[in-house]
């Protein structure tokens, strides 16, 4: 996965809608003026974001120095320098909130990516995200997730099947469903969402690569590992998981995948600052 196909045009986007027709404050600044700016963070935080601050420098102005003080996806504590800029002032200024708003939302990602990660290690289950993504920055979060140690479901709905309640009515029943995906594309994952056990029977006899267990219990999970433990098919846990206590619990049963909505749509941003000397 390219998680940087069209990083250029979405900081470009981004800069657009904050600089418009130009930075007012900023230019009260003399143009020659050079300055030093030093980013720190506030928070405990996964960092995450990089490449998306690097091109906003470029594109605001290729003449600012950039310098990392810390890696992609470590841990920062609050106070931690991040990275400093050397460059023209009324550049910083122009740069700071649009570089600042890539880096700590895809931080909290990441950061909460992780700590999800944490809650279920010691168990055989992966954690994946979801669709639930901010609008035009899906890769970006993605990118994210894949940064605070879990992994991308589909991307979206070109990469694989997912076949859910009204597919099911739609195409008249999960078998009918199922094959004519098979016969719509054979090379890429087919997955059914089932709400009960005879839909999960049902599934099972039909050969999906995944079955998607909505909003069973844990004691169901567990029961529907031990129907499909012979079939090769993978289980997916899904349905409003977000509470320690749940995860753990559903981790227990035995499913392949969790998915969580939460890793990208409550997105809790790094808090950050920008300090210039």
């Amino acid at each position: 996965m390219d998680y940087f196909e069209g990083l250029a045009a979405t900081v470009a986007a981004a800069i657009a809608e904050d600089v418009g027709s130009g930075d007012l404050t900023a230019s009260l600044v003399h143009p020659h003026k050079i300055a030093r700016a030093t980013v720190i963070t506030r928070s405990h935080a996964i960092i995450c974001g990089r490449p998306w601050v690097d091109e906003v420098i470029r594109q605001v102005d290729p003449s600012m120095n950039i310098d990392w003080r810390t890696q992609e996806g470590a841990s920062a504590s609050p106070g931690d320098t991040l990275f400093s800029l050397e460059g023209k002032a009324q550049s910083l200024l122009t740069a700071e909130r649009t570089a600042l708003n890539f880096l700590q939302l895809l931080s909290g990602t990441a950061t909460r990516t992780s700590e999800y990660v944490k809650l279920v290690s010691g168990s055989n289950v992966t954690l994946l995200d979801t669709r639930k993504t901010i609008p035009g920055l899906r890769l970006a979060q993605k990118y994210a997730v894949k940064t605070g140690g879990a992994e991308n479901h589909r991307i979206g709905l070109f990469d694989a099947f997912l076949i859910k309640e009204n597919h099911i009515e739609a195409a008249g029943s999960i078998t009918g469903a199922i094959k004519a995906a098979r016969d719509i594309n054979g090379e890429v994952r087919v997955e059914v969402e089932v709400e009960n056990f005879d839909q999960l029977e049902e599934a099972i006899n039909a050969k999906p690569d995944w079955v998607m267990l909505d909003n069973f219990t844990p004691d169901d999970m567990a029961r529907a590992v031990k129907i499909a433990e012979d079939s090769g098919i993978k289980l997916e846990a899904s349905g409003g998981i977000e509470s320690p206590e749940e995860l753990k619990k559903i981790a227990a049963t035995g499913v392949d995948y969790i998915s969580i909505g939460a890793l990208t749509k409550h997105n809790e941003a790094v808090d950050l600052s920008m300090r210039i000397e």
